[in-house]
């Protein structure tokens, strides 16, 4: 997808003074489409399934669904707005805004193939959360001289 927008970024850019290359934007077109729909345009629908046990499932699939379906309403409603800010080179935000949804999925997201539900709860429990934390009760005069008692 990141390649496909690249290509449809270097075919608005030069549709101007190569018209023949509205074909490669075309295509570069279908491929985002084709590759959205086969990698994460699903995700929202599948990955509750493997993160979340029975219990928690329907509010966790509820959430995921209300989740997808605002971000495509928001992102179909500010795209007309963000391609005249942008011009010809709107689709390089979509090219960062995959790079990063890549790195995040491979340093966060678990393989969860032939793995039980414990594993995978385990798996997110390596990460210390803030709520995990041990927090000493202080006050503001001991954060002030260091912790030292006088």
């Amino acid at each position: 997808m990141i390649a496909c927008a690249l290509l449809m970024t270097a075919a608005m850019v030069l549709q101007d003074t190569m018209p023949s290359i509205s074909a490669l934007s075309m295509a570069a077109i279908f491929g985002f489409v084709a590759f959205f729909e086969i990698g994460p345009g699903p995700i929202p629908w599948f990955i509750v399934a493997e993160l979340f046990s029975q219990g928690p499932r329907p509010a966790a699939m509820a959430i995921a669904g209300c989740t997808n379906w605002t971000s495509n309403f928001i992102i179909g409603m500010g795209f007309p707005y963000v391609a005249d800010l942008c011009g010809p080179y709107v689709f390089l935000l979509f090219a960062l805004l995959l790079l990063g949804f890549l790195i995040f999925t491979y340093l966060r997201v678990p393989e969860t193939r032939g793995r039980s539900f414990d594993e995978i709860t385990h798996a997110f429990r390596r990460i210390p959360s803030l709520l995990e934390q041990e927090v000493k009760a202080g006050t503001e005069l001991d954060s002030l001289e260091g912790g030292e008692e006088m």
